[in-house]
C-alpha cells in the first residue's frame, strides 16, 4: 500500500498519457492499417488541432467546444488533402509516401510556427476542470479525470463504428478486398479519403484534447509521432483494444517507469518495440518464401548464372581473317583493352561528379566547403543506405546507429591521441561493423514496413545510449575540443577547410569505388538477386540469411566510415548529428537518388544539407520548409529519382527505380498487396517480374 501510495499520480497520469496516445493512434492506425498511408505527417495533423485549440482557448466551455470543432475540423480537411496528396502514390510503395508525408510535416511544421509563434502556447480549460479533486488522498487535475473518461468513451463508440455500422464494414471491406467493395458499388476511393479524413479528425481532437497535458510548441509533433508509432506497432493494426492497451502501457513507461526506474526508462518503448518485432518476425513466414513472391518469367538465378558465365574466359572464336592481316594493319593490343562506349557512358556521371567535387574548393568560400565535406559524410551515410534499401531490399531507418559508433569512435581515438586518419577510419569502420553484426540477426528476417519499424527502434535505442553514456559520448553536450586528424603518418592536424574538404573527398571516392566494385561483382548481383526472388534463391540453395547479414555487415561498415569523416569536418559531435532527423534524411536523399543509384544517393544528400544549411541561409529560419518543398517536389516531378533522368528501364532494379515490391503499399486502393507491422509482407498472387540484377544505376 505504501509503494502504490508513492505512486499513484504517476500511475494515473500514465492512464491519461496513455489514452491521449491512444486517441492519436487509433488514427495513425487507421490510416496505415485500412488505408495504407505511411503518415510520417500524422504528428503535424495532432498539432494542427492543438495550435488551435490553444489559439481559441478562453477558459470557458464554449471557447473549449469552438476549438474541439475548429482544431477537429482543420486536421480532418488537412487528412482529406492528404489522401488527395498520395493517391497518385497508390503502386509506388511506402518509400514514395514517406518521403512525401515527411516534406509535409516539415512544411506543416514551418507554416505553423510562422502562425503561432515558435513558443509554446498556453492553454485555458474551464474553470470547474481547472481544479483538483482528491483521489485517494492525493490531490489530482480534474481536466485528466475528465479527458480519461471521454477517452474511453472514444475507444468504445470507435470500436462500435468499425463492428457494427455499415460505415465499419466499408471500411474493413476497403482494407481487406477493394475490388469486391466496388463490386458492390461503393467506392474505394471515397472511402480511402474518409478514412484518411477521420485519422486526422481524431489526431486533431487528440490535439485539442490533450493541449492542456502536451502543449503546442517545436518539437511536439515530432513526438507524439514517434510514441505513436511504437503504439501502434506494439497494438497492431488488427484490434482497437489492443491498440488501447498498448497505449496504456506506453504512458505507464513514460510517467511511472520514470519514477520507478529512471535508468531504465529511456530504452523500455524501443526495446519493448523492437522485441515485440523481432519475435513476430520469426514466427512469421519469411517475406518472399511462399506462392505469392513467385513471378512469371525467366528464373533470375539462370539469369545471374547466365551473365557471370559470359563474363568468364571461354574458347576463342576463331577469326575471319584477322590473323592474316600484316601486322602494321591491326589494331594494337593494348586499345582493344579500353572500355566501350557503353562503358564509357555508364561511368560518365561519376567522372563529371568527380570533377565537380575536385574543382569545388576553388570555386566556394570557407563555409561552403565546410557543408561540401559534411555533405560527403552524409552521402556514405546514404550509400549505405542505398546498399540496404536499394539492394538487399531492406529499408532501413536505423543506419545512424552504426553512423554513431563510427563517429564516438573516431572522436575518442582522437581524444587518446589517435589521431591518424586512415586508422581512425579501419577502426571506427571495424566497431560498425561489429555493431551492425550483432544487431544483423533481428533485421534480416524481417522486411518492408517491419524492418523500417526494428531499424527505427534500433535507432532510438542507440540515441538513448548516447543520451546516457556521458563518460563516452559527453551526453547531450556532445564531445568538442579534441585534437585534429592528422591525413597521414607525421603530418600535421587539419585545420584549414580546404585540407579538411580534400581528405574527406579522397576517403569518399576509396569507398564509394569499394562499393561499387562489390555491388557489380558476383556478390553484389546475388544480393540483388535475393531482392527480386527471393523464394527463388532459396529454392536454389543459397544462404539468403547469410547474404543479407554480410550486406548488413558491410553498409554498417560503410556508415561508420561517414561518421568517422563528420567529426574530422566538424570537429565536434552532438547527439542531433546522429538523431533520428538524420536518418530521416539519408533515407531520403536515396529516394531522392534513386534507391539503387550510389551516385544518385551521393547527389540526394548533397541536395539536402545544400537545401538545409546554404540556400536557407538566404532566408533564415525557413530551412525545414524548403527541404519539405525539395521532397515533395522529388516525389512528383522525378518519381524514380534523379537516376531516373538517365533514362533506362523501370521497374524494380532500373535505372533507379524502387524495388520489387519492397515496401508495397498495403491495403491502399489499387494496390498490389497488403502488408502489416506485425510481420512479414504478403505478396500479391501475381508479383511482377524482378528486374534483372545487371540493371542497377552505378
Amino acid at each position: 500500500m505504501e509503494l502504490l501510495d508513492a505512486h499513484l499520480v504517476p500511475a494515473v497520469d500514465g492512464v491519461a498519457f496513455g489514452l491521449l496516445l491512444f486517441v492519436v493512434a487509433a488514427g495513425l492506425s487507421l490510416a496505415f492499417g485500412t488505408a495504407g498511408v505511411l503518415n510520417l505527417s500524422h504528428g503535424t495533423l495532432y498539432a494542427i488541432g492543438a495550435y488551435t485549440g490553444a489559439e481559441l482557448s478562453d477558459g470557458t466551455w464554449g471557447g473549449l467546444a469552438l476549438g474541439l470543432a475548429a482544431g477537429t475540423a482543420a486536421a480532418c480537411v488537412a487528412g482529406a488533402g492528404l489522401s488527395a496528396a498520395t493517391a497518385p502514390l497508390a503502386r509506388r510503395g511506402h518509400l514514395a509516401q514517406a518521403l512525401l508525408t515527411f516534406g509535409l510535416a516539415l512544411i506543416g511544421g514551418d507554416l505553423l510556427i510562422q502562425f503561432f509563434g515558435a513558443d509554446e502556447l498556453p492553454v485555458r480549460v474551464p474553470e470547474v476542470l481547472d481544479s483538483s479533486v482528491t483521489l485517494l488522498g492525493h490531490r489530482y487535475p480534474a481536466y485528466r479525470l475528465c479527458f480519461i473518461v471521454m477517452a474511453v468513451l472514444l475507444a468504445a463508440f470507435g470500436t462500435w463504428v468499425l463492428t457494427r455500422t455499415r460505415m465499419g464494414a466499408a471500411v474493413r471491406a476497403a482494407a481487406d478486398d477493394p475490388q469486391m467493395l466496388a463490386a458492390t458499388g461503393h467506392s474505394p476511393r471515397a472511402v480511402h479519403t474518409g478514412v484518411l479524413a477521420a485519422a486526422g479528425a481524431l489526431a486533431g481532437a487528440a490535439g485539442v484534447l490533450g493541449a492542456p497535458i502536451i502543449g503546442p510548441g517545436p518539437g511536439t509533433s515530432e513526438n507524439v509521432l514517434m510514441l505513436s508509432l511504437v503504439v501502434v506497432v506494439l497494438g497492431g493494426l488488427r484490434s482497437l483494444w489492443a491498440t488501447f492497451a498498448a497505449a496504456v502501457a506506453v504512458g505507464e513507461v513514460q510517467t511511472l517507469g520514470v519514477s520507478v526506474a529512471p535508468e531504465l526508462a529511456p530504452y523500455l518503448l524501443f526495446a519493448a518495440m523492437a522485441a515485440v518485432l523481432v519475435l513476430r518476425s520469426r514466427f512469421a513466414e519469411p517475406a518472399g518464401a511462399g506462392h505469392g513472391s513467385e513471378a512469371s518469367g525467366p528464373d533470375p538465378v539462370a539469369r545471374l548464372r547466365g551473365r557471370l558465365a559470359g563474363r568468364l574466359p571461354g574458347p576463342k572464336a576463331p577469326s575471319v581473317g584477322l590473323d592474316r592481316l600484316p601486322r602494321r594493319n591491326r589494331a594494337p593490343a593494348w586499345l582493344a583493352r579500353l572500355p566501350g562506349r557503353a562503358a564509357w557512358w555508364r561511368a560518365a556521371p561519376l567522372l563529371v561528379l568527380l570533377g565537380v567535387l575536385i574543382a569545388l574548393p576553388a570555386l566556394l568560400d570557407a563555409y561552403s566547403i565546410s557543408l561540401a565535406g559534411s555533405a560527403l559524410a552524409l552521402g556514405l551515410l546514404a550509400v549505405s543506405v542505398t546498399v540496404l534499401t536499394g539492394y538487399a531490399g531492406l529499408p532501413t531507418l536505423g543506419q545512424t546507429a552504426p553512423f554513431a559508433v563510427g563517429a564516438y569512435a573516431t572522436a575518442n581515438l582522437a581524444d587518446a591521441g589517435w589521431t591518424v586518419g586512415p586508422v581512425q577510419i579501419v577502426l571506427s569502420a571495424l566497431a560498425a561493423a561489429v555493431f551492425a553484426a550483432v544487431v544483423g540477426p533481428a533485421v534480416i528476417r524481417a522486411r518492408g514496413t517491419t524492418v523500417l519499424m526494428i531499424t527505427l527502434a534500433i535507432g532510438e535505442l542507440t540515441g538513448a545510449v548516447v543520451n546516457q553514456l556521458k563518460s563516452v559520448t559527453g551526453g547531450a553536450d556532445g564531445l568538442v575540443g579534441f585534437p585534429a586528424t592528422q591525413a597521414l603518418w607525421g603530418g600535421e592536424g587539419m585545420l584549414e577547410e580546404s585540407e579538411l574538404y580534400n581528405y574527406a573527398l579522397v576517403v569518399a571516392v576509396v569507398a564509394v569505388a569499394l562499393t561499387l566494385l562489390v555491388l557489380r561483382s558476383p556478390a553484389g548481383k546475388l544480393l540483388t538477386g535475393t531482392r527480386g526472388a527471393e523464394a527463388r534463391m532459396r529454392a536454389s540453395g543459397h544462404p539468403v540469411g547469410r547474404y543479407l547479414l554480410v550486406a548488413h555487415i558491410c553498409a554498417g561498415a560503410l556508415a561508420g566510415v561517414g561518421g568517422s569523416l563528420m567529426v574530422t569536418v566538424q570537429q565536434y559531435l552532438s547527439p542531433a548529428d546522429v538523431g533520428f532527423e538524420i536518418a530521416a534524411f539519408a533515407l531520403l536523399a536515396v529516394v531522392i537518388g534513386g534507391t539503387t543509384s550510389v551516385i544518385g544517393a551521393l547527389l540526394g544528400a548533397g541536395l539536402i544539407v545544400a537545401t538545409r544549411d546554404w540556400v536557407a541561409g538566404s532566408w533564415p529560419g525557413h530551412g525545414p520548409l524548403l527541404l519539405g518543398v525539395l521532397f515533395v517536389a522529388t516525389v512528383y516531378v522525378l518519381p524514380r529519382g534523379l537516376a531516373g533522368l538517365r533514362g533506362g528501364g523501370s521497374g524494380g532494379g532500373g535505372q533507379g527505380g524502387p524495388p520489387s515490391d519492397t515496401t508495397g503499399s498495403p491495403g491502399a486502393p489499387g494496390a498490389p498487396g497488403t502488408s502489416d507491422t506485425s510481420g512479414a509482407e504478403k505478396q500479391p498472387p501475381s508479383a511482377p517480374a524482378p528486374t534483372p540484377a545487371g540493371k542497377a544505376s552505378p
